[in-house]
């Protein structure tokens, strides 16, 4: 709507509402980044448009960086809230050359300022909930270390007194129990240092960018991939124990063993997605929900 306004009337991006604040602000104030794309990407002076101010004395990155009631973002959780609030404030900043927008308002406050006042509670929400997401999967990951460094260690079938190789070494079976330990190992110490790094961090604004959500990914990534590599060690272990004619008959019961993982991926994939997503998008994105 607002492309086709400008093409029937190019004038009208001066235009102003009864708050002096004008398409730029408005866009930068309701969180609009398609709107603020699109009148960046338009060849006409942006000194004064983008460097307009309201009745305040508010710049687009004083807007940018106040906290409405209404939040447009509807991404779970206190920390991908901040997170975008943060990539948002940055987005605007970074639009335009260094001391572009107006430094104060006419209360003598710079954005940064105002950043920090409106959003210290969602700060404060944020890292409780970093805390206690991280403390909760730290514990999964010491127990998932602590079982797979003991099966690691752990040679089914023992050695050769000869020349001190497994004696299963020849099996297939062996070969992915040995590989799955090692993987499930590495990657639990690996979530587990991602956990220990979120739950030691200050916790400022600047952290919750890209550092401490990217830290939870991929501390979410290890994890995952150590708990399902831990449950193919326990299969392939397994395996040895096994007669001959029962050998095939676990293969269901395998099946069945995995399906709690399973079960619990896809109930987080939800979070993991828009953890994933509000991560590695530079822009946030406004979601269109209706709410009734």
């Amino acid at each position: 709507m607002v492309e086709k306004i400008l093409e029937v009337n190019p004038v009208s991006i001066n235009d102003k509402n009864e708050e002096k604040k004008n398409v730029v602000l408005l866009a930068v104030e309701n969180r609009q980044p398609e709107v603020y794309e699109l009148l960046f990407k338009r060849k006409f002076r942006k000194d004064s448009v983008f460097r307009a101010v309201d009745n305040d004395g508010n710049s687009a990155l004083h807007l940018a960086a106040m906290l409405r009631n209404y939040q447009p973002w509807h991404i779970p959780g206190a920390a991908l809230q901040m997170q975008w609030e943060m990539k948002w404030y940055k987005y605007v900043k970074n639009s335009m050359p260094p001391h572009f927008f107006t430094r104060y308002n006419d209360k003598k406050r710079t954005p940064k300022e105002i950043f920090t006042e409106a959003h210290s509670e969602l700060l404060k929400k944020g890292g409780k909930w970093l805390n206690s997401t991280s403390s909760s999967c730290s514990v999964v990951a010491t127990l998932i270390a602590t079982v797979a460094f003991a099966t690691s260690a752990t040679v089914p079938g023992s050695f050769n007194e000869n020349n001190g190789k497994p004696n299963l070494a020849h099996q297939s079976a062996f070969n992915l129990f040995a590989v799955s330990s090692l993987i499930a190992l590495c990657f639990s110490v690996t979530s587990l240092v991602m956990f220990l790094a979120i739950l030691t961090s200050r916790h400022q604004e600047d952290d919750f960018h890209e550092e401490l959500p990217r830290k939870l990914l991929f501390g979410l990534t290890a994890l995952f991939i150590s708990i399902a590599a831990m449950l193919v060690s326990f299969c392939a272990g397994h395996f040895f124990v096994l007669k001959d004619e029962l050998k095939y008959a676990a293969l269901p019961v395998y099946a069945v063993t995995c399906l709690p993982i399973s079960f619990f991926a896809i109930a987080q994939f939800s979070l993991y997605f828009d953890l994933a997503w509000a991560t590695f998008r530079k822009v946030p994105q406004r979601s269109y929900k209706m709410a009734f």
